[in-house]
């Protein structure tokens, strides 16, 4: 971290050109620099919240350092006060900055839909703990509906739909890991609806339901080229081959060149654990397969496969989160703080992908610089 106030300065204005237009004014309109009975400043007060949540500083250390830079004056306390304050003025600042991001997205279906997952927060220090923290987005809110913290280790801490309610009639996208019988099964005990990505070694597939095993490679064999949707009856089950719920498996075989992509990231991870990698995972990795509930007559395979693709747009911000959020000290006891710090999290994570984007794509010096001349005007 820099001490140059020039540089400081510079950097934080590129910064703002990322954000929201009316980030300011969503400060006061949510109740963020309600109580501040000095400077009410939306920038100083934001910069003091990123030194917490996006460099992942304790209380302690950011206070200190706040009041070094001249930011704000004011204790641990007080600054985990704020930030309880912050939380829906971080939550539309994620809100905004998605709405740039999935903008080409489909619109909302009538049932509300809930995008799963799950990061492990390690916090610093020799002895610093470790946490898993499993959180629901609802789509198109992008409201954090439910979180949950739960030890990285033990009965009970794995991803899974199991650690989530089920709200009858909701819409549940979820990735590999929740690809798992009992995940399954509880989504449909609850009266739920689920797209998960299949991963067909945790997850027996019968034919239709008459208990039969279903020839998946066989039938993946039949899929000829990219672009090609395929689906097909399936139930979904237990390596005793009991029945967790009754879908469909929607694939579409990837293009060469992910396929290539997919095949180098298997080789190295069987390199590096030192494992004999085997033929059927090569086969399966050229394919996109998501195992469903979702209603046949609303959701044609192709629709499924879209909304797997919202979830894997939102994903891709999910991997810059994983790899923040294991930087800081997670609110363990403070469900308002917890979802405030999750919510800085997301924000810091959004304004790293955009800002990359701006960098490896719109421009040679990596910022929109009508934006960053309107972020460099006095308010």
């Amino acid at each position: 971290m820099t001490n140059d106030p020039d540089a400081m300065n510079e950097d934080w204005n590129v910064l703002k050109s990322l954000f929201p237009t009316d980030w300011e004014a969503l400060a006061a309109e949510h109740g963020a620099l309600k109580g501040l009975r000095k400077n009410k400043s939306p920038g100083n007060l934001l910069r003091t919240l990123l030194i917490h949540v996006g460099c992942g500083h304790s209380l302690r250390e950011t206070v200190v350092r706040a009041g070094r830079a001249n930011l704000a004056q004011l204790s641990d306390v007080a600054l985990l006060k704020r930030l309880r304050k912050s939380r829906e003025w971080l939550y539309r600042l994620c809100l905004g900055l998605f709405a740039e991001r999935l903008g080409d997205l489909p619109g909302a279906c009538p049932e509300t839909v809930y995008l799963l997952d799950a990061s492990i927060v390690s916090e610093p220090g020799k002895t610093g703990s470790q946490w898993r923290l499993h959180y629901s987005l609802c789509w198109p809110s992008l409201k954090c509906d439910f979180f949950r913290i739960t030890p990285v280790k033990g009965c009970g801490s794995g991803e899974s739909f199991a650690r989530f309610p089920v709200v009858a009639g909701g819409l549940y996208l979820a990735d590999r890991a929740y690809s798992t019988a009992p995940g399954i099964r509880h989504v449909e005990r609850g009266g739920g609806r689920l797209a998960v990505r299949l991963n067909p070694n945790a997850v027996r597939l019968l034919r239709g339901e008459g208990g039969e095993p279903f020839a998946l490679l066989g039938k993946l064999r039949e899929i000829e080229g990219p672009g090609h949707i395929s689906q097909w009856r399936v139930t979904a089950a237990d390596s005793r081959g009991r029945a967790a719920a009754s879908g469909r498996l929607c694939v579409v075989r990837k293009s060469e060149e992910a396929i290539r992509q997919a095949h180098a990231k298997l080789r190295r991870k069987a390199q590096k654990n030192q494992s004999n990698l085997q033929p059927e995972t090569l086969e399966y990795a050229k394919f996109v397969m998501v195992f469903t509930t979702f209603e046949e007559e609303r959701f044609p395979a192709g629709a499924v496969l879209e909304w797997y693709r919202v979830r894997w747009q939102i994903e891709l911000v999910f991997k810059r989160f994983k790899g923040i959020a294991g930087l800081g000290h997670l609110p363990k006891h403070d469900a308002e703080s917890s979802r405030a710090w999750l919510y800085g999290k997301l924000f810091v994570a959004l304004l790293t992908e955009k800002l990359m984007a701006y960098a490896g794509d719109f421009s040679p010096w990596g910022y929109d610089i009508d934006r960053l001349a309107d972020a460099e005007q006095p308010a």
